[in-house]
């Protein structure tokens, strides 16, 4: 064989379509594919779409199964960025088919995911979240009685230097030039001024004092890590038998987790429809509140929540009622059997799923600013979490980079058996020695005859 050398020159201009090379594709996208294609996902789309867009004037845009395909693809590629996500798209020929386009066809730009999120309405993103949980309830895998509600946080796409004051508008520098000018520090550069900072006390950037000017609707939180970011609250319903997030909902970070218990199971309960009625709500003692309880005993929940430990007793005096009938209902609850094993249960699950989605699918780093527009990106990635589960009970894979997995692990068994196969042939085949006549080893003499003395 001789050796290849790469081309230098300029290549030809012109290129016959029947000549272009045609990618294989990827079986798991295929099968995901085929799965849309089953339950008639892009008729229904464009039908839902069609009211936002002109019928006749106009230049035509991306089709909604594309745009929607594209955050999918973000999703299982582990892309956060709607411009590495369109890089990714045009760079591979299995995605580019994915998406329905041909060898001599351009993927979508960035610029055309971002005008067609601004055109969409959230609730065209609620509506397709509700259309795979729809898919995976016909597919029997939907159960939706017991529920279990946990929070994460999720940075915004604003730093914590633009925050400013909203009494006054100035920004954190112009803050600290104006406390060191009252200490008596006049004409301070920067490293005095982080000098000065440094030494303060009682050094507090609270919500109610500042806001972002970059991102309004994000506030100043603490993250997993302990450092303080401007974030916001994502909030996961998730069904404990079938593992399946019924409700994606984001929220301002400053909102408590018992102020939002409610919203977000109501929400699940629209998502799912008529079809599943919710009967439990298991929760962490974050979301512990006794209206929160009294609420969900009104809609007919029965929480599972743990009581944080408090250094007095409840007073009821100026309480309603019905406010110690929940309380004690749920403690009660939470104290038996069943109540220990939902809890471990749900801290599994409901962990499982911000690490699929923020950190394995690329969700913890928000790259659009607004609460709504994080809304629609964040609830079609949970989405792709949802058909990954869907596509794991019909095929046995949920993501492509598992069935890379599969396949190698496949390889790994057969190379395994053969190893077997061989160290048993080679073991009934070794040559054995002939006792008391001969020896494998060199230095050792063969066995002779025992000697004998003769008697009178």
């Amino acid at each position: 064989m001789a050796l290849g050398k790469r081309k230098r020159e300029q290549q030809e201009m012109w290129v016959a379509t029947t000549d272009l090379p045609k990618s294989p594709g990827h079986p798991f996208y295929r099968k995901l594919n085929q799965l849309l294609a089953e339950a008639g996902f892009d008729d229904w789309v464009e039908r839902l779409c069609a009211p936002f867009y002109h019928a006749v004037m106009g230049r035509p845009s991306i089709p909604p199964g594309v745009y929607f395909r594209m955050i999918l693809v973000g999703y299982f590629e582990g892309v956060s960025s709607q411009r590495g996500i369109a890089w990714r798209c045009s760079d591979s020929r299995s995605l580019a088919e994915f998406l329905g386009y041909g060898p001599q066809e351009r993927t979508p730009d960035h610029s055309s995911m971002s005008r067609t999120q601004q055109r969409l309405p959230l609730e065209v993103h609620e509506q397709v979240f509700a259309f795979v949980l729809r898919l995976a309830a016909d597919k029997k895998l939907l159960h939706g009685k017991t529920v279990a509600v946990d929070s994460t946080m999720l940075e915004a796409n604003a730093a914590m230097k633009s925050i400013v004051r909203k009494e006054t508008g100035e920004d954190y520098k112009e803050y600290l030039r104006r406390l060191a000018e009252a200490e008596g520090i006049k004409e301070a550069n920067d490293e005095d001024l982080r000098r000065f900072d440094q030494s303060r006390k009682d050094k507090k950037v609270s919500n109610e004092e500042w806001e972002s000017k970059t991102d309004a609707d994000s506030r100043i939180a603490r993250m997993k890590d302990g450092t303080t970011r401007l974030a916001y609250k994502a909030e996961h319903v998730v069904d404990m038998q079938s593992d399946l997030v019924l409700a994606a909902t984001i929220s301002p970070a400053d909102h408590s987790d018992a102020q939002t218990l409610c919203d977000s199971v109501m929400q699940a309960q629209i998502n799912v429809g008529e079809k599943v009625e919710i009967e439990e709500a298991v929760a962490d003692k974050g979301y512990h509140k006794a209206s929160t309880l009294e609420m969900c005993a009104f809609m007919k929940w029965r929480t599972y929540i743990p009581e944080p430990k408090r250094r007095h007793r409840h007073r009821w005096t100026d309480k309603p009622p019905e406010y110690r009938a929940a309380v004690y209902g749920n403690r009660r609850r939470v104290r038996g059997a069943r109540g220990k094993r939902l809890q471990r249960l749900r801290s599994e699950l409901t962990e499982r799923s911000f690490a699929h989605v923020c950190e394995t699918g690329g969700a913890r780093r928000c790259w659009l600013r607004g609460l709504e527009k994080v809304t629609k990106r964040y609830l079609i990635q949970v989405a792709a979490r949802n058909l990954s589960l869907i596509l794991r009970k019909l095929f046995g894979v949920g993501t492509p980079r598992s069935l890379q997995g599969l396949m190698y692990a496949f390889r790994l068994l057969y190379f395994y058996i053969m190893m077997f196969y061989f160290s048993i042939v080679m073991y009934w085949r070794r040559p054995r020695p002939l006792l008391g006549r001969c020896s494998l080893r060199k230095d050792i003499p063969a066995a002779s005859p025992p000697f004998h003395h003769k008697t009178d």
